[in-house]
């Protein structure tokens, strides 16, 4: 899917919604590459987000495969469309509903809000219709049908001529998704996810799990509905228990846990070390352009204990950098989360400025005495 248009980034003057992220609108460090690592270090349930990911695919190879079949059809009879007989527009009927399906990433199908959006979800249940009727039927394909109402209009002196175009079979090497490849996607997602015991089982109720395997092994189901209320259900839980701690440490921050606590060991490092150097001048009676040397352990001390309470590294992100791994930067994209970083990467700057000035001058004019 081609990347969000700058125009929309900047209208968009608001944090992105889940939907927008599964759905790459959105850039660093808030798209759908930085969200996979936040659901796979810090959350610890990436499961989740494959399993959508891998309907999200399912559910496009299926709009390939029916795009694929009706240009096929279209190639191999290019005067069907002209043809009077009833039972050659009904023999394509079905497939040229496909012909305005997005290739887009698929949502979950709760999400319909706009006039487009309800187009794709009927598209989409036009699609998975198409895909059970195509499933029952996966011996008897369209080309077969139409060849022979051709042959029954040729006359008996006229052999019929071989077919040039492409044909409709999903096997064929003109098409780049077969029949079988649906079939063994959604039994992928079936057994990766979903079955008891699986290799990367994740938690569904019981009777939702029970119903997709009735589908698929049972009734030999393939289609995308089969999954949805399963992607609904991972949807839900991810905008949930996921989303919120995800804005929060990349639009609100910029730093990763491992590299927060490493900040919080630094500022006690030095806050000991400026605290001993104010408690030894103080009691050695040292001249104040002596004592002034203490502001470097406090400019450190409050800079790391601010970074560390407010999960952000205020020169880090005035320069346009946020962490994904630790010790691993990338740019800032995202223009809001940017223009909200820098806020707060000046308010804890200010923060910081303060608490060293107040130790400073603490320590610094304070009257000394001689043990």
């Amino acid at each position: 899917m081609s990347s969000p248009s700058l125009t929309d980034l900047e209208q968009r003057n608001r944090l992105p919604t889940l939907f927008e992220v599964l759905s790459r609108r959105t850039l660093a460090p808030v798209d759908l590459f930085s969200f996979y690592i936040y659901m796979r270090d810090q959350q610890r349930s990436v499961d989740y987000l494959d399993f959508w990911l891998d309907v999200s695919q399912h559910m496009s190879l299926c709009r390939h495969y029916v795009r694929e079949l009706r240009r096929s059809v279209l190639v191999a009879t290019p005067d069907l469309e002209k043809a009077d007989s009833k039972s050659s527009s009904n023999a394509l009927e079905n497939i040229e509903t496909f012909g305005d399906i997005p290739l887009v990433e698929a949502g979950p199908s709760g999400l319909h809000n706009g006039k487009h959006d309800l187009e794709n979800q009927e598209a989409d249940q036009r699609l998975s219709a198409f895909l059970r009727s195509d499933g029952h039927n996966s011996g008897h394909s369209p080309q077969n049908s139409l060849g022979s109402q051709n042959v029954e209009r040729t006359p008996s002196d006229e052999q019929p001529r071989p077919s040039s175009g492409t044909r409709n079979d999903s096997t064929s090497p003109g098409h780049t998704v077969a029949r079988a490849d649906i079939r063994a996607s959604a039994e992928k997602v079936l057994y990766t996810y979903l079955l008891p015991g699986a290799e990367r089982e994740i938690v569904l109720p019981e009777d939702m799990v029970s119903t997709i395997i009735n589908l698929v092994e049972d009734d030999g189901r393939d289609d995308p509905e089969v999954f949805d209320p399963a992607k609904d259900y991972v949807f839900q839980a991810m905008e949930r228990d996921a989303f919120p701690g995800f804005l929060q440490a990349k639009a609100l921050g910029n730093l990763v846990p491992l590299s927060i606590v490493a900040r919080l060991a630094f500022a006690l490092i030095s806050f000991g070390g400026g605290f001993w150097g104010a408690f030894y001048v103080v009691l050695r009676d040292k001249p104040r352009h002596t004592r002034c040397w203490l502001i470097l352990p406090f400019i450190v001390a409050s800079y790391f204990i601010v970074s560390y309470q407010y999960k952000i590294d205020p020169l880090m992100a005035f320069l346009g950098y946020s962490e994904y791994t630790f010790m691993n930067w990338s740019p800032i994209r995202e223009p809001y989360v940017r223009k909200l970083l820098n806020k707060r990467a000046t308010a804890t700057i200010l923060i910081a400025a303060f608490v060293t000035t107040a130790l400073s001058v603490l320590f610094i004019f304070v009257p000394g005495t001689m043990l």
